[in-house]
């Protein structure tokens, strides 16, 4: 009778936490960053139909990098969530910060569950307050752990670099059209030096406090980002 391999919870952890940043390594970037009148996401993604930025709920955004069909569920699953829990009690009472503990409790418990392989995903919930004061972002890992992030924040591909040509350059009370040209040419240093990204690879949303609708969430793209772009 052949014994068992043994291999120790630590190495195990390990080895699983490995195959889940390769794996969202070789995703394109998405960037979060806050400006004056809410909060934009940026995304290098040529697809039309795979978004990688989707409203939640009123105002609420997720972004998510990493192997699509698995994201799309947390996706879906948070919609669902967000649904039950206000049509239950009250729109009000569904908040990023709850949407982030349940990632958070998902994400965790596939983790460290033997039976299946981690989610090869990281994620952003944004809400967007009354106020920039009043913003939040929480950056989800593959593991469940979750960061709270301030200004800007970047995940995914080569994520270093883009996060450090943020933090050399961001500056607090942007535009956002300031901030869409910030997030693009941040994420220009992923790859080749000196490459530029044209409007039609990149996926822009936004979360807009100003808009007069209970919805805060809109796409932008087509002309009106090309013309933006062009102006940088």
């Amino acid at each position: 009778m052949s014994m068992p391999f043994y291999v120790s919870p630590e190495q195990l952890m390990k080895d699983r936490a490995d195959f889940a940043r390769k794996g969202i390594a070789r995703g394109r970037s998405v960037v979060v960053i806050q400006y004056a009148d809410g909060v934009v996401f940026v995304s290098e993604n040529p697809s039309k139909a795979l978004h990688k930025v989707s409203e939640i709920y009123d105002r609420i955004a997720f972004a998510a990098v990493g192997r699509y069909n698995e994201f799309e569920n947390l996706r879906i699953a948070g919609v669902r969530l967000a649904d039950l829990r206000g049509y239950s009690y009250d729109r009000v009472d569904v908040t990023g910060r709850g949407l982030a503990n349940a990632y958070a409790q998902t994400l965790g418990t596939i983790f460290s569950s033997g039976g299946e392989k981690p989610y090869e995903v990281e994620i952003f919930v944004a809400e967007v307050g009354d106020a920039v004061e009043d913003d939040q972002i929480y950056r989800l890992t593959y593991d469940g752990q979750v960061a709270d992030e301030h200004d800007y924040a970047a995940m995914g591909g080569d994520a270093e670099a883009v996060d450090t040509y943020l933090k050399e350059h961001f500056e607090g009370g942007l535009s956002l059209d300031a901030a869409i040209r910030l997030a693009v040419k941040a994420l220009a240093q992923s790859g080749e030096d000196g490459r530029t990204i044209p409007a039609g690879d990149l996926e822009v949303a936004v979360l807009d406090r100003t808009r007069t609708l209970p919805r805060k969430f809109r796409r932008l793209s087509g002309d009106s980002l090309s013309g933006l772009l062009a102006e940088a």
